[in-house]
């Protein structure tokens, strides 16, 4: 079996491959796309544990910023691990390449001029930085959200008992439980939704 990882796997693969240039500039492309004019192509990544309330804000600003006009679309981990990455597991590798392709496609509605809210636990701060770095080789601007909610409430909030499994031992490598997470060390925004009240939360989302 080969000791490579599936990136220098990849990269072997791929190395008779050139990217092709578009005929439409990211200017012109933001023309089109929503009632308000102007290209405004970026991804806002959004980390925290399991039942920190990631998909609750990207969702609740998606609908806010579509019924304004702007073009947004948010993708979440259960959603992505359904379909494109339903082969991956939850390793320290698998869970780099899982970061690495949501991240690329992130990257492609972000280049179509959408805004692409990204909801996932991340745990690991190099794959988060990966994924800044891949909107940075592009030019594309990347905003990391910190959704900074305490493991009790996380816990508290848990509709799918992920955590009352982790702490019996029936799910293996849960963040949070037996999984480290590592805190952003410089994120652009931090979310504490522990103290929002219904109002506030409704004003955050129009921010």
């Amino acid at each position: 079996m080969s000791n490579e990882t599936p990136n220098k796997r990849m990269m072997t693969t791929c190395s008779n491959v050139s990217e092709q240039a578009h005929h439409v500039s990211r200017a012109k492309r933001g023309q089109a796309i929503g009632s308000i004019r102007g290209f405004r192509g970026c991804t806002v990544w959004l980390t925290g544990l399991s039942g920190a309330g990631k998909t609750s804000i990207a969702f609740q600003v998606e609908a806010i910023l579509v019924n304004h006009g702007i073009a947004a679309y948010g993708l979440d981990g259960d959603n992505v691990r359904s379909g494109l990455n339903c082969n991956l597991g939850f390793s320290k590798e698998d869970r780099k390449e899982n970061i690495r392709r949501v991240a690329e496609v992130a990257k492609l509605f972000a280049d179509s001029g959408q805004i692409c809210l990204c909801s996932f636990v991340s745990p690991f701060e190099e794959d988060r930085q990966m994924a800044r770095q891949i909107h940075k080789m592009s030019d594309l601007p990347f905003f990391e959200v910190f959704v900074d909610t305490p493991l009790n409430v996380c816990e508290a909030r848990d509709t799918k008992g992920l955590y009352k499994k982790a702490r019996e031992g029936t799910i293996k490598g849960f963040t949070g439980i037996d999984q480290m997470y590592e805190r952003p060390t410089n994120p652009d925004l931090v979310v504490i939704t522990e103290y929002l009240l219904p109002k506030q939360k409704q004003l955050l989302f129009r921010v």
